[in-house]
């Protein structure tokens, strides 16, 4: 796990489930990168942004960016602007890890180009 990412799941008060998390997306993402970005951990792959996790008000967020198309009813469509759906966790024991790594397939598999957002201004483009 990256030492930011270490850092980052430290400083909250959920660092069980952040660190299942975490571990469960590196061991089944491995041509990812991922990095602190925007205050949270993401895992990206050829720089477009894939999934991560935040702390809100509801929990542990886990989103994946282009999860509006992976056809899950666990994942909830945040918006219609753009591709993202997510998931909430209170504690490590409502990860169903199976999901996550059916998810994190389909992160691969389906992508839209959030990398090149601003540069074709605010317009996704399917990638895969």
């Amino acid at each position: 796990m990256n030492k930011d990412v270490q850092e980052y799941n430290q400083s909250l008060d959920k660092v069980n489930l952040c660190n299942k998390l975490a571990t469960i997306i590196d061991a089944h993402l491995k041509n990812s990168e991922n990095k602190i970005w925007h205050a949270h951990p993401v895992w990206f792959i050829d720089g477009n942004p894939i999934v991560g996790y935040s702390k809100q008000k509801k929990g542990i967020r886990l989103m994946f960016w282009s999860g509006a198309d992976f056809e899950e009813n666990s994942l909830h469509i945040r918006g219609t602007k753009f591709k993202d759906a997510s998931v909430f966790y209170q504690s490590e024991e409502e990860i169903n890890t199976d999901d996550i790594i059916r998810w994190l397939e389909k992160s691969e598999q389906i992508q839209w180009d959030y990398k090149n957002i601003v540069k074709r201004k605010g317009k996704l483009e399917r990638l895969k």
